[in-house]
């Protein structure tokens, strides 16, 4: 009998610690606290949002706010770049704490991630060869092939309006893909095709684009549920980039344009 209870004994005070220990652990936010950075996961490769520039550093818009982020909560910060399509499967897996790069809600990602507030807003658009009667307007793209990335909210976008897609993954490959007239529409923003206008002044006359929306928020930081603190300290950190007009600035560099207000 003395030999059950001692048994039974052993086995609470085992699970106690357990329990204990689960208790302890503090969550996302005390971890990324503990090693001392906070991991980051962007494409890099999404001008002027992530990218590389010419001495293959990291950077853009969504770039600086994260590490903006990092250092309000004190720690410095790593960035994984990965496969938009492969994004969300590395926030899934623990490989990754945060996204940064332009990422949009909707109701299904919202069953498994709790979303910052809004720290960027946009139009989109949708891009053609100059000489393209054909499209004009948001109504006729409907049965039109676009090179678009069918995983991403533009390319999501773009199928709700009716495209046919050639898949690509890159915005200056789906650019190409209409050069070459492989595709006969793309989608974007108006930042990101003003910026490979930028990048290709030459190109410019070759193409028209057309604005097919207004202007809404489009871009969250998204964290695995259960991690309330963190997104309680990340949106702490972007009232305070508004306030002291980090958000503003940011947008004024990379879009030459302030669009961090609706």
């Amino acid at each position: 009998m003395k030999k059950r209870i001692l048994a039974v004994l052993l086995i609470l005070t085992l699970t106690a610690v357990t329990l204990s220990g689960c208790a302890g652990s503090g969550g996302l936010l005390k971890q990324i606290r503990d090693r001392g950075y906070i991991t980051v996961g962007t494409e890099g490769t999404w001008s002027p949002y992530t990218y590389h520039n010419e001495a293959d550093e990291l950077v853009g818009f969504d770039v600086e706010v994260a590490k903006y982020i990092a250092d309000y909560i004190g720690v410095d910060i790593r960035f994984t770049e990965t496969a938009w399509s492969s994004i969300f499967a590395a926030l899934d897996a623990g490989q990754i704490d945060i996204v940064a790069n332009g990422v949009s809600y909707n109701e299904e990602r919202a069953e498994k991630y709790d979303f910052s507030t809004p720290y960027n807003y946009t139009q989109y658009a949708v891009m053609t060869l100059a000489d393209n009667d054909s499209v004009n307007s948001l109504a006729d793209v409907a049965g039109k092939v676009s090179s678009n990335d069918p995983t991403s909210t533009i390319g999501q976008f773009a199928e709700a309006n009716g495209v046919i897609f050639d898949e690509v993954k890159e915005a200056a490959q789906a650019i190409s893909e209409v050069k070459n007239g492989r595709a006969e529409i793309t989608f974007s923003t108006t930042v990101g095709f003003a910026d490979y206008f930028k990048q290709h002044p030459e190109e410019a006359s070759l193409f028209k684009v057309i604005v097919v929306s207004d202007p809404e928020p489009d871009a969250y930081i998204p964290v695995l549920k259960g991690n309330e603190d963190l997104v309680k300290l990340i949106n702490e950190a972007l009232e305070k980039a508004r306030q002291d007009g980090t958000l503003s600035n940011l947008a004024q560099k990379y879009f030459n344009v302030d669009t961090t207000k609706g």
